[in-house]
């Protein structure tokens, strides 16, 4: 009867270990599909942001650009009324307006910067959830 006993014990453990294994891979697929709907919302989030950003940048640029030329002629007149050549007075003019536009497209690309955009959430979570499969699988 020891046999058969150790037998049935054998049959249950196995029957317990496979549930185990079952569940564990259960847990590990919805753990997955949790990342996965993360990473979608993070994402999302980001290329609102980013469409926000160049909205407000081409919006910004539209609007800036009349008021920049008016400045740059008023610029130019209160030169030439200083007694400045009319030819210096619209160089400096335009060396203004150059260093501006560089100041506005530094501007611009540093917001466009992919370190802001990485779903660095989404990422944080993987590594703890690997690191809690790896724990699962010892």
């Amino acid at each position: 009867m020891s046999i058969e006993h150790d037998i049935e014990t054998g049959k249950s453990d196995l029957s317990n270990i496979s549930g185990l294994v079952g569940d564990a891979l259960v847990q590990v697929t919805k753990l997955f599909q949790n990342e996965v709907d993360l990473a979608k919302t993070e994402l999302g989030e980001k290329v609102q942001r980013l469409g926000k950003a160049f909205g407000l940048l081409a919006g910004g640029a539209v609007l800036v650009i009349p008021a920049i030329v008016m400045a740059l002629f008023a610029l130019a007149s209160a030169l030439i009324n200083g007694g400045w050549s009319p030819t210096l007075a619209y160089l400096t003019s335009a060396i203004v307006a150059a260093a501006i536009s560089g100041a506005l497209f530094a501007m611009g690309i540093k917001r466009l910067d992919a370190r802001s955009l990485a779903p660095r959430e989404t990422i944080r979570q993987l590594e703890k959830d690997k690191d809690t499969v790896k724990g699962m699988m010892r």
